[in-house]
């Protein structure tokens, strides 16, 4: 983090390893649908498994996929295999990427989980949507609690502390940033 009186900037360059859940569950290609929901639903519930062949990971099958493809269509998930319903080809992140890098993939190819590949190829972990939105959230309530430690009184950028919004005309109230909107509020 860097400050001046300008502006506040901080650097996140958080490896998604950091973050990944790992030893993503997985379901062989010619297992039926109703074998991949019984997995997702078994001890430690996931909303995803990885689709192996060869021992290979060639797609995903989710909880959407099984809603959409399966249940909203009536038929048996019994009957219907998990390769005729995987998204495919699997979209992966190598780990030396960051959290960043894998916001932008998921927007991009528009898919709530990524698979994390190692060095080889091989899937090692996942993380979706809702890892990344945990730790960003867990970032933006630091950076405000730095910047009320750096700023006491002072007028300045930042998060409100009352509506999120962010200011660039903060002022400090009894150890909170408030923002103009947020004190215009408290006088009517």
């Amino acid at each position: 983090m860097s400050y001046n009186s300008d502006t506040i900037q901080l650097e996140t360059k958080v490896p998604v390893r950091e973050i990944m859940r790992s030893n993503p569950k997985t379901i062989d290609y010619h297992a039926t649908v109703a074998h991949a929901a019984r997995k997702m639903c078994s001890k430690d519930p996931s909303g995803s498994c990885i689709v192996i062949r060869d021992g290979v990971a060639v797609g995903i099958v989710t909880e959407q996929d099984i809603n959409c493809k399966v249940v909203a269509q009536d038929l048996r998930p019994s009957e219907v295999h998990v390769s005729e319903i995987m998204t495919s080809p699997l979209i992966t992140i190598g780990t030396d990427k960051t959290i960043e890098d894998a916001a932008h993939m998921m927007i991009r190819n528009r898919v709530r989980r990524l698979p994390i590949t190692n060095e080889k190829g091989v899937v090692i972990g996942i993380v979706s949507v809702r890892d990344i939105v945990a730790v960003s959230t867990e970032i933006n309530e630091l950076m405000n609690e730095l910047m009320v430690i750096n700023r006491a009184d002072e007028i300045g950028s930042g998060m409100c502390s009352r509506c999120g919004q962010m200011s660039d005309e903060l002022i400090s109230i009894d150890g909170s940033l408030i923002c103009p909107d947020c004190m215009e509020d408290d006088r009517l």
